[in-house]
């Protein structure tokens, strides 16, 4: 699973870790919609987070989702959505191909 050190950094990312917490698979690529969903709550995006909800994004689409999707896909403010994409949806995906390449 994965915990959040919500001690957030200056450039808007927040630390993330392995854990066995939240209730979340550790694989993005099995989380449901919901988890998708808790997880960008838990790591301070509460008002976008129901964007992922709307549009039915699960884990398997979270990780197949490229920065054009967040920024304008989703409808959500420019300055949270290049937060979203960068410190969350492409270390997400790098971890997980990292995890499943060998």
């Amino acid at each position: 699973m994965l915990s959040v050190d919500m001690e957030n950094k200056e450039n808007g990312s927040v630390g993330v870790k392995n854990s066995m917490e939240n209730g979340r698979p550790p694989d993005p690529a099995d989380w449901a919609v919901m988890d998708v969903v808790n997880y960008f709550r838990t790591v301070g995006f509460e008002e976008q987070a129901s964007a992922f909800q709307e549009q039915e994004i699960d884990g398997k689409s979270l990780l197949l989702m490229t920065r054009n999707d967040v920024l304008t896909g989703l409808q959500l403010k420019l300055g949270p959505a290049l937060k979203i994409y960068e410190y969350h949806v492409k270390p997400l995906q790098t971890k997980h191909l990292r995890n499943n390449s060998s």
